[in-house]
């Protein structure tokens, strides 16, 4: 079965946090697609602390980043599948086929894929960032505060 690079870049956008893009390619015993749902599972957990306890909550701000991180380094995976060549694809992916089997082709939606991940990702990632530090730097305020009174 030729795995298709269009797909497998919309299933590592979309789906990557649940694992579903490593499924896709190398099947349900790929160990690295069963863990991809824990930071994400442990980053949700992170919101719902945020929902019941508040912002200033010291758990969700270290979890929460998990989500986010997780997510952009899916988004990243996708824009990686869809800039592939179709050699390259093909030869890693498809490897009993053509190297220039349709299957590995770039095409509007894989484009579209690689766009949305790329748009997604960064501003993802770069909220992650900010609310980690955010986060970090307020503590460390509240410390040198209570240290110095």
């Amino acid at each position: 079965m030729h795995k298709n690079k269009t797909l497998s870049a919309w299933l590592a956008f979309l789906g990557g946090p649940l694992g579903l893009h490593r499924f896709y390619l190398h099947g349900l015993g790929d160990t690295v697609g069963w863990l991809l749902p824990i930071p994400t599972a442990m980053g949700l957990y992170g919101i719902e602390r945020v929902l019941q306890y508040g912002v200033d909550d010291g758990w969700s701000w270290v979890l929460i980043p998990l989500l986010g991180f997780t997510w952009a380094g899916c988004a990243l995976t996708a824009i990686v599948y869809g800039l592939s060549t179709p050699e390259k694809w093909n030869g890693r992916h498809n490897p009993g086929g053509p190297a220039d089997a349709h299957s590995g082709h770039t095409g509007w939606l894989t484009i579209g894929a690689v766009t949305c991940a790329l748009l997604v990702g960064a501003t993802v990632l770069m909220s992650s960032i900010a609310f980690s530090f955010q986060r970090y730097f307020e503590y460390q305020i509240e410390e040198a505060s209570k240290i110095s009174q």
